[in-house]
């Protein structure tokens, strides 16, 4: 009995050896490294059921902390229930990645990190990115250039009269401006006008009904000079082609000084000679020096730290008194016109100092005018002396330089 006993235990251990080593894995695992996230794959021997039940764990991002070495799962029992058993290494579910900064954020090339790497953060109100360099965000900053302590010289080469009932003007005026602070200059201008004459309209008057504005309301301005201050009470700047930005600056400025005068005595005529006809040109008489104020305003527009465009609008204020001409007031041309008459020299005449007597003496060998007829032009504008004070308003359109 014994010898059939021991032939039937040993009947009965050789399909558990064969079993056994069946399950046990081909190859041992591997050491277990950064990149060793999942179980080992199951062995082929296993039963088809558990190969399809089974599923691989998740992989873990690079950027998350160390992840823990994989453990092979222990083969399970032949009695444990294929559908409800997980391997090990599935309990602990790897954790989602990290938030990301939104798609159109751009990646910084000098290596300065974001302010924020919040998503939302990242965004403007309306959903524009912030950290875009294809998104525009201005914002109010201080002047990129300080006027305080800078000498600026203006250049205006066109300088035109926009008020011209009696009068035309046409110059040009160069100015000099000193910063004393930000917002608050000393100016000192001068302005010349190479073109001063009476408009059409009362040219139209002389020449049709003999009748002209009185001298005071058609006072010509040749020159003048002022000294004042300027101030600036707004500025700001704008962008233009999308990548430029200009510093504007609203100014008004404000002074007096002394201006030249004169007074057309005679229109451009034709003077007929012993059948010969000569064109003569306008006659304009000196009536001296008067006080002129100055008004004005308009922009400065500013480009880089040096140059500067200016469009200004100024009045030119200026007192017209007209009793004399070229010097000579009325009791001078009433001799001169006596003399005149009576065909006599002026040289023995009693004239004021000031009155410029070869003004009206003498002809004009290209043109052979007569001088002595231009007295009792002269004598009209003094004889009812009237008073006014003109504006002479301009468009200034100039640039400068700051240094």
């Amino acid at each position: 009995m014994r010898p059939f006993r021991s032939i039937a235990l040993l009947v009965a251990a050789v399909p558990a050896l064969a079993f056994a080593q069946g399950a046990a894995p081909a190859q041992p695992p591997a050491a277990p490294g950064p990149d060793a996230t999942a179980p080992a794959s199951p062995s082929p021997a296993e039963p088809p059921e558990r190969q399809r039940t089974e599923r691989a764990a998740p992989a873990v991002p690079q950027s998350s902390p160390e992840a823990a070495p994989a453990r092979p799962s222990a083969p399970a029992t032949p009695d444990a229930d294929d559908t409800g058993s997980t391997p090990s290494s599935q309990s602990t579910e790897a954790q989602a990645p990290a938030a990301t900064a939104p798609a159109d954020a751009p990646v910084l090339d000098s290596g300065e990190a974001p302010r924020t790497t919040d998503a939302q953060q990242q965004r403007l109100v309306n959903g524009a990115p912030l950290y875009n360099p294809n998104v525009n965000v201005h914002i109010v900053q201080k002047k990129r250039f300080a006027d305080e302590g800078k000498h600026e010289l203006v250049l205006y080469p066109a300088v035109v009269q926009v008020n011209g009932k009696f009068t035309n003007h046409v110059g040009t005026a160069l100015h000099y401006v000193y910063h004393l602070q930000e917002n608050f200059a000393l100016q000192v201008g001068g302005q010349y006008n190479w073109y001063s004459d009476e408009s059409d309209f009362n040219l139209e008057l002389i020449d049709k009904v003999r009748e002209q504005a009185q001298a005071a309301s058609s006072l010509l301005l040749q020159w003048g000079a002022h000294a004042g201050v300027e101030v600036t009470p707004l500025y700001g700047k704008f962008a233009f082609f999308n990548n430029s930005l200009a510093q504007f600056s609203v100014v008004l400025s404000g002074g007096a000084g002394i201006g030249k005068t004169r007074h057309l005595i005679r229109p451009e005529v034709a003077n007929e000679v012993e059948g010969q006809t000569y064109q003569v040109p306008a006659r304009f008489g000196d009536t001296g020096n008067k006080f002129l104020g100055e008004v004005g305003g308009g922009f400065r527009v500013q480009f880089g730290e040096s140059y500067a465009i200016r469009l200004e609008v100024r009045d030119l204020i200026y007192t017209a008194r007209v009793d004399k001409v070229d010097g000579c007031n009325l009791a001078d041309f009433e001799a001169l016109e006596a003399a005149r008459a009576a065909n006599q020299p002026f040289d023995g005449l009693n004239l004021s100092g000031s009155c410029k007597v070869a003004k009206f003496d003498g002809v004009d060998p290209k043109t052979k005018k007569n001088y002595r007829e231009d007295i009792i032009l002269g004598r009209d504008l003094v004889a009812e002396p009237s008073s006014d004070v003109l504006n002479n308003v301009s468009f200034y359109a100039g640039f400068s330089v700051l240094f």
